[in-house]
């Protein structure tokens, strides 16, 4: 079973490949496309009054920064999606099934107050001894 960076990776590659098959067939038309794109965002950004050096910086810290959030998107969006739609259903039945079972929880506590316990008789122990 595909996780979820298993499968964002499989639909970017997917999209890439076929981003290229549609070159290799329409490249006139595509490249076209793509002339024109680059024409409006070197126009909306005012890129052409830059020198090519600070394209080329300005270019380079774009794409550092979109490809970060889409790393990141891909990553972590799945997960937090699923997060909130357990929230969700918690908040809509009040059902708390999904998130722990009662043998955890009671584990959980029954843990923390022998530590706070044991932390309690170590403290006292020490300031006895210290008379």
């Amino acid at each position: 079973m595909l996780d979820s960076a298993s499968a964002s990776t499989t639909v970017l590659l997917g999209a890439a490949a076929a981003l290229l098959l549609a070159a290799m067939l329409y490249p006139s038309s595509l490249l076209k496309w793509l002339q024109r794109k680059r024409y409006q965002y070197e126009v909306t950004f005012s890129l052409y009054m830059l020198t090519s050096t600070e394209k080329f910086i300005l270019n380079s810290v774009l794409f550092l920064l979109l490809s970060l959030f889409i790393i990141a998107a891909s990553l972590y969006l799945p997960e937090h999606i699923a997060f909130m739609a357990h929230r969700m259903f918690y908040y809509f039945s009040g059902d708390s099934s999904h998130f722990t079972t009662a043998p955890a929880a009671k584990d959980f506590g029954t843990s923390a107050t022998q530590l706070l316990g044991n932390a309690n008789a170590q403290h006292a122990g020490a300031a006895t001894h210290d008379l």
